[in-house]
């Protein structure tokens, strides 16, 4: 359950706070949506995620698994790798933090931008939908997208009622 006080669990700010779940758990910490993002699986920002060298002491368990999954996605910048080496889990916190972590499968649109669950994306071509009978027009939002897990190129959408799968290659985000 994510603590009351109304400042992000990771950056201390005020902005846009909500409660997010740590997958596969539904424990909830308070995140802004900066720091949502980012947890979500968008680009990470090195410099607004320093703030991970001090939020990897929390005493909250959650809070510990996001810093360890956040850090794991800066590869390239030093601090990181070193806060990661200091950074010690319990070994349930650690396979929770594991279970949930990316697969490392990153959505990228035609622009190469990161998708992430839930996006808005814009089809850039006309499409036809193989056993639906229509085509999907140039143009259209399919909003609240699903990440296929194991496919990079594609991601899961509604257009006209129908739930269909979209290769990234024709959409940008919007």
């Amino acid at each position: 359950m994510a603590r009351s006080g109304g400042a992000c669990e990771l950056c201390g700010s005020t902005d846009g706070v909500a409660a997010v779940a740590v997958a596969p758990r539904e424990d909830e910490v308070a995140l802004c949506a900066t720091c949502a993002a980012q947890a979500a699986g968008g680009d990470p920002d090195p410099q607004h995620l320093r703030c991970l060298q001090s939020a990897m002491w929390s005493e909250v368990p959650a809070v510990q698994v996001l810093a360890w999954r956040l850090l794991k996605r800066l590869p390239d910048e030093d601090w990181a790798r070193e806060a990661l080496d200091m950074l010690y889990l319990e070994p349930e916190v650690q396979e929770w933090a594991e279970a949930g972590a990316p697969s490392g499968v990153v959505h990228r649109d035609s622009n190469g931008t990161v998708l992430a669950q839930g996006d808005t994306v814009v089809l850039i071509k006309d499409l036809p939908v193989k056993g639906a009978g229509f085509t999907a027009k140039r143009g259209t939002a399919v909003r609240n997208i699903s990440l296929v897990p194991d496919n990079e190129e594609q991601i899961e959408g509604r257009v006209e009622g129908q739930r269909i799968v979209i290769l990234t290659q024709f959409v940008k985000k919007r």
